[in-house]
C-alpha cells in the first residue's frame, strides 16, 4: 500500500493500479461518428479536440447544433449570451425551435420515416413496433387530444406510467403543444407524486390503470387518484388501459378521460407550437434527503441537444442503430434516451417490466431479439445476473452489439470484468458514463478513441470542462477529490423550479464561478477517470477519506458474496468508522466464519485503522428501481435517523431489514 498526497491506493486494486485491458479498434475509430466531426473541422487528434471545445464553448457547441442538423424556424444570434453570469447563461439567443420538429417532423421528409423509432416489450412477452411515420402520427393524435382538453404553451402536464409505447407518444405530444414535460417515476406512492405535481402547478396528468411487475399488477390509477386529493391545479386526467383489470378504479367525471376514447379517434396531424429555443420543455424532479424534490428546469436547445451530442460522439450511436437503457421515464435516463435517439434517427426499446422475470436471461433475450446495438445497465444489476453464472449469457448472440454503456454506480473490477470478458467478448467496450439530472447527461464517458481498464471512463465528454480538485479547488490527480465543471454547457440546468437561490447554493457556492457536482472523482497516471461514489457518502476514518465504491468492491470479490453497501458512522474517537450491508449469492448461507473472512479481506486491504465495525448479513438492499443504492437511506436507517424522502425507492420494506440489522 501506498500513500499519494495522504490518500491510500494500492497496487493492482481499485480503483489504481489495473492493467489495461480494451485497445482502440483503428477501423472503428476511423468510421465513427466523432471521427468525421474532427475531420471536418482539421482537428488531428481527440486531445486537440477536447482542447478546443472547452477552450471555445460557442464553437464547439454552435458546431455540435449544425452535426446533429438541428433545425430552427429562426436563427439564434448569439449561441451562448454569459452577461448575467456562468451561473445563469442563455443559449440559443433569438433562435426559435420546438425540439419535436427535430425528433419527428422533419424526419417525415427522409427516408428515416420508415425506420423504426420506438421497439416496445411488456414483461408478458406483448411486442409493438413503431416506425418515425407511425410514431408521428400517434404524437399528432394526442396532441389533437390535449388541444381539444384546452392545454398548450406552458401549461404543465405530469406523466405518471410504466414504460409503454402510450407514455413515449404522450411525453412527445406535450412538448409539440409547447407545454412543459413533468415525467414522474412509476413507483412513486401518492405523496411524491402529490408534492411534485403541485410544486410544477400541473394542470394535467397521464397515467395507466395499472402496472405489470414481475407478474402482479398494480393499480396505478388508484394511487394517482389518492394523489390528486391534494392537487387542486389538475383538470384533466387521461388515462391509458394498459392491463385488463377485474375491477377499474372508477373515472372521475368532468376530470378523467379514458385515452383510447379521446386520443385514439383523433387525426393523424397536428401544428407544432413554434417555441423559442429557451422555453422551458421538462422539469425533471430529483430527491433530496429533506425539504421539497428539487425540479431541474431544461428547455428545448438544451437536454435534448446534450443527450444526442453523448450518444452521437461518445457513444457512437448511428442513424438507424438500435439503443436499450434500462430506465423509468422518471429518471433522467429516460427522456435522455427518447430526446437522444429521435435526434439522431436511431431506434430506442422500451421494455415494461423486471430485467430477471420470469427468466434470468431477460435482459439478455432482449438484446437479442430487437437487435440492439447499444445497451445500458448498471452495475448493480450486473452483480445481481452474475451471481447466475455464465450459461443464462451465453445461450445468446450478442454479435451485433457494438458497447454496453453503464451508469448509476460505481463499479468493482470484478463485476466490470465479469460483463466486458462473458457479454463483450474482451473486444467490445463498456462505456461508463456518469453526470445526472441537472447535467443533462455525461459530465464523464467511455468512448471508442482511448484504451480502458476495469471500471474506468476514458474522460470528460467534449465540451465538458471537467476537473478533480482538492478541498482549496486546486487541480489534482492520482488522489480523490471532488468533481468540478469549470466552463458551461449548453445541456446545464437553467436552474431549480421556482427556486433559484437553492441552485445557485447546491452548485456555485463552494468554489466561485465552479460547478461542484457531488461526486468524488480521481485521474490516474494513464489520464483514465474514475468516479468513487457521492461526495456525501464519503466516510472518513481518522482523517483519511474513503470511498465507499472500494470497500464494495473488496467484498463483492468474494464467491460468497453477490452486492454490498458500505457506510461511515459516528465514532467518538476516528469521527467515523466503517459498517457494511452484505447480500449473499443464492445457497449461500451467513455464517461468523463467513463475516470474520469478509472482515479479514477489508482490514488486509485498507489497513487496521479501515477495519468494519461490523458486517451484516442482509436479503436485499434499499434501491431505486433504476438499481441505484441508497446509501443515505441506508445509514440513516442503522442509525435510527429519519431516513427522508423514500418514494423513490423500490421496496420500502428493505429498509426494515436495515434496521432490524442494529
Amino acid at each position: 500500500m501506498t500513500e499519494i498526497n495522504g490518500e491510500r491506493t494500492r497496487n493492482g486494486s481499485f480503483p489504481f493500479g489495473q492493467e489495461i485491458v480494451w485497445q482502440p479498434n483503428r477501423s472503428w475509430m476511423d468510421s465513427g461518428n466523432l471521427m468525421r466531426f474532427m475531420r471536418d473541422h482539421g482537428i488531428n487528434s481527440f486531445d486537440d479536440l477536447m482542447r478546443r471545445s472547452i477552450d471555445d464553448i460557442s464553437w464547439f457547441w454552435d458546431a455540435v447544433l449544425k452535426d446533429l442538423n438541428i433545425e430552427f424556424y429562426e436563427p439564434y444570434s448569439q449561441i451562448v449570451d454569459l452577461s448575467a453570469g456562468i451561473q445563469l447563461p442563455s443559449w440559443c439567443v433569438g433562435g426559435r425551435m420546438n425540439i419535436i420538429h427535430n425528433l419527428l417532423d422533419k424526419w417525415q421528409r427522409t427516408e428515416t420515416r420508415g425506420v423504426d423509432a420506438l421497439r416496445w416489450e411488456g414483461e408478458e412477452g406483448d411486442v409493438l413496433t413503431l416506425t418515425y411515420e407511425a410514431l408521428y402520427g400517434e404524437v399528432c393524435r394526442c396532441t389533437n387530444a390535449l388541444r381539444e382538453l384546452g392545454l398548450g404553451k406552458g401549461d404543465v402536464v405530469g406523466l405518471y406510467m410504466p414504460m409503454t409505447p402510450e407514455l413515449c407518444i404522450a411525453f412527445l405530444a406535450v412538448a409539440k403543444i409547447g407545454a412543459i414535460i413533468l415525467p414522474l417515476f412509476s413507483g412513486y406512492g401518492p405523496g411524491a407524486v402529490a408534492a411534485r405535481l403541485n410544486d410544477a402547478g400541473a394542470k394535467a396528468l397521464f397515467t395507466s390503470n395499472g402496472a405489470v411487475r414481475r407478474g402482479s399488477v398494480a393499480n396505478m390509477k388508484i394511487t394517482a387518484d389518492e394523489a390528486l386529493v391534494d392537487v387542486p391545479t389538475i383538470k384533466h386526467v387521461i388515462v391509458h388501459r394498459r392491463v385488463t383489470m377485474t375491477e377499474e378504479a372508477p373515472l372521475k367525471k368532468g376530470r378523467d378521460h379514458w385515452w383510447h376514447e379521446l386520443v385514439s379517434p383523433q387525426a393523424q396531424y397536428a401544428e407544432t407550437e413554434r417555441t423559442s429555443a429557451e422555453d422551458v420543455l421538462m422539469i425533471i424532479y430529483t430527491s433530496g434527503t429533506s425539504g421539497r424534490p428539487k425540479g431541474a428546469v431544461h428547455t428545448h436547445c438544451g437536454f435534448p441537444v446534450k443527450a444526442a451530442q453523448d450518444m452521437y460522439h461518445c457513444m457512437d450511436l448511428k442513424p438507424g442503430e438500435c439503443m436499450y437503457w434500462m430506465s423509468d421515464m422518471g429518471w433522467m435516463m429516460g427522456p435522455w434516451l427518447v430526446f437522444g435517439t429521435l435526434c439522431i434517427g436511431a431506434t430506442m426499446v422500451f421494455y415494461d417490466g423486471a430485467p430477471d422475470y420470469p427468466d434470468v436471461d431477460r435482459v439478455w433475450k432482449l438484446v437479442t431479439d430487437h437487435n440492439v446495438t447499444h445497451l445500458g445497465v448498471s452495475p448493480t444489476l450486473i452483480r445481481s445476473l452474475k451471481s447466475h453464472g455464465v450459461d443464462p449469457v451465453q445461450s445468446h448472440d450478442f454479435s451485433q452489439l457494438r458497447a454496453i454503456g453503464s451508469t448509476g454506480s460505481p463499479w468493482d473490477p470484478e463485476s466490470w470484468l465479469w460483463l466486458f470478458e462473458n457479454v463483450l467478448e474482451s473486444r467490445k467496450p463498456i462505456l461508463n458514463y456518469s453526470g445526472g439530472t441537472e447535467i443533462s447527461g455525461g459530465i464523464l464517458c467511455g468512448h471508442f478513441y482511448k484504451p480502458l481498464k476495469p471500471c474506468a471512463f476514458s474522460g470528460p465528454v467534449p465540451g465538458m470542462a471537467a476537473d478533480v480538485v482538492n478541498d482549496v479547488g486546486e487541480s489534482v490527480r492520482g488522489e480523490v477529490g471532488e468533481l468540478v465543471i469549470r466552463k458551461p454547457w449548453i445541456g446545464m440546468t437553467r436552474g431549480f423550479w421556482k427556486d433559484e437561490a437553492r441552485y445557485l447554493e447546491t452548485y456555485w457556492s463552494r468554489y466561485d464561478d465552479i460547478w461542484v457536482h457531488g461526486d468524488f472523482a480521481a485521474v490516474d497516471d494513464d489520464d483514465l477517470w474514475y468516479i468513487l461514489g457521492r461526495s456525501d457518502d464519503t466516510i472518513k476514518v481518522a482523517g483519511k477519506r474513503l470511498g465507499p465504491a472500494e470497500v464494495e468492491a473488496l467484498l463483492n470479490a468474494d464467491a460468497s458474496v453477490a452486492e454490498s453497501a458500505a457506510i461511515g458512522i459516528p465514532h467518538d474517537v476516528k469521527g467515523q468508522e466503517l459498517a457494511a450491508f452484505v447480500v449473499l449469492k443464492p445457497g449461500v448461507e451467513a455464517s461468523e466464519e463467513l463475516r470474520e473472512r469478509l472482515l479479514l479481506r477489508v482490514t488486509t486491504e485498507l489497513g487496521k485503522p479501515m477495519r468494519p465495525r461490523e458486517v451484516k448479513f442482509v436479503d436485499a438492499l434499499p434501491k431505486t428501481r433504476n438499481a441505484k443504492v441508497m446509501r443515505r437511506v441506508i445509514r440513516a436507517a442503522y442509525l435510527g435517523q429519519e431516513p427522508g424522502d423514500v418514494s423513490s425507492l423500490e421496496d420500502v420494506s428493505t429498509l426494515e431489514a436495515i434496521r432490524l440489522a442494529r
